[in-house]
């Protein structure tokens, strides 16, 4: 850490970072006191289409058109809260309209982090995200595209593709149960069918991510060699060896995990909530001792936007020391968006994302939940 520090940008980049830097003729400077520089923060599980509410009903009751509104203003909370640099990890059931989202932040016709979009997610008939519980007769649609083979996998991903997702979500788990302390949770898709799908994506040069949150599903997923296994409630040994051996992320959301079990409409459902959380707590601590890589993201969208800092301090509650949890953000999260190279450090060269709060995150994580400043791209966004 530099004290002072001072950042000299150019255009969307930065050019010098020390304790003293050039100031240009006609520079314009921004004194932001004792306040401490960091890169842009970077949250790679999101939902930009979905609010605090019933998911399930938002998600049937509300248009895509009112949806992709209420995934703008999102956008612009999450960048306001020093996110700058997100993976959306599907719209369910808002189909490609994150594409458009996207689009419009890279243009600069609204604020928003940069994104890496996955469009709808995809899932197996009756699987996770599939219209359970509703009149049959209604055809209720899935919140998720459904592909039941690796043939269909293929046309699914080559679909999505064309319609300008990034990446791909696959559903790999689900539903869970929890009896006796031990999580059980129905594998979707066979390590055969997992493989054809990051084949797949691999012909286009992109990346598979699951959901993800027990056994074998996760086994699944490590021997197929996707990019990050999301929740990762509970991995086998080898599993966890597979992920170090191949640099595959696990992403822990502990965020919404606690949100669930504080805001669950029964005691008895809270208590069920605040069981799963128990044993993903003890599970994480052996994942970090494993040696799993991680990164950040708080599956935030069910939860309000603009407060998912939470994700820090719960990691480092957790079992992660400050340091390993904002190099997991910025360093792995940048790895994982694949933006490795430019962003997720103060370099010269690197895109000018930058926040500034007050205080020192690596005493206390805690102030990343109130950024002062904002800067995307060489654009001060908030100050």
């Amino acid at each position: 850490m530099v004290k002072p520090g001072e950042i000299l940008v150019q255009g969307q980049r930065i050019v010098e970072v020390g304790s003293s830097v050039k100031h240009p003729a006609g520079a314009e400077v921004i004194d932001l006191d004792d306040r401490t520089l960091l890169p842009g923060l970077i949250d790679a599980h999101i939902h930009l289409f979905l609010h605090p509410g019933a998911e399930d009903l938002q998600t049937v009751q509300e248009s895509v058109p009112q949806r992709t509104i209420t995934a703008t203003l999102a956008a612009r909370d999450d960048l306001m809260a020093g996110f700058t640099a997100e993976r959306d990890m599907g719209t369910e059931g808002a189909g490609s309209a994150d594409t458009a989202v996207r689009n419009a932040i890279d243009e600069g016709r609204i604020p928003g982090p940069r994104l890496r979009i996955s469009g709808n997610a995809i899932n197996i008939l009756g699987g996770h995200e599939d219209a359970i519980g509703y009149n049959p007769e209604q055809h209720v649609l899935p919140n998720a595209n459904y592909a039941n083979n690796a043939d269909e996998l293929v046309a699914v991903i080559r679909q999505q593709f064309k319609e300008g997702a990034d990446f791909i979500k696959i559903y790999e788990t689900g539903a869970d149960v929890l009896r006796d302390g031990t999580l059980s949770t129905p594998f979707q898709y066979t390590e055969p069918q997992l493989e054809a799908a990051v084949k797949e994506a691999a012909r286009a040069g992109r990346q598979v991510a699951v959901h993800a949150t027990g056994e074998p599903g996760t086994l699944f997923a490590a021997q197929a060699g996707v990019v990050s296994i999301d929740h990762a409630d509970q991995l086998s040994e080898e599993s966890m060896r597979l992920m170090k051996e191949k640099q595959i992320f696990a992403v822990p959301t502990f965020t919404i995990f606690e949100y669930f079990a504080e805001h669950a409409g029964t005691p008895q459902r809270s208590a069920h909530e605040h069981q799963i959380l128990d044993l993903k707590i003890q599970e994480f601590k052996k994942q970090v001792a494993a040696g799993v890589p991680m990164a950040v993201g708080s599956d935030v969208g069910p939860f309000p936007h603009g407060t998912q800092a939470r994700e820090f301090v719960l990691m480092e509650k957790y079992g992660m020391p400050p340091l390993a949890v904002l190099q997991a953000d910025l360093l792995n999260g940048a790895k994982l968006l694949g933006w490795e190279g430019q962003i997720g450090a103060l370099e010269p060269g690197y895109l000018a994302d930058v926040i500034a709060v007050s205080g020192d995150p690596l005493q206390d994580l805690a102030v990343l939940q109130n950024v002062a400043f904002v800067m995307k791209g060489g654009v001060v966004y908030k100050k």
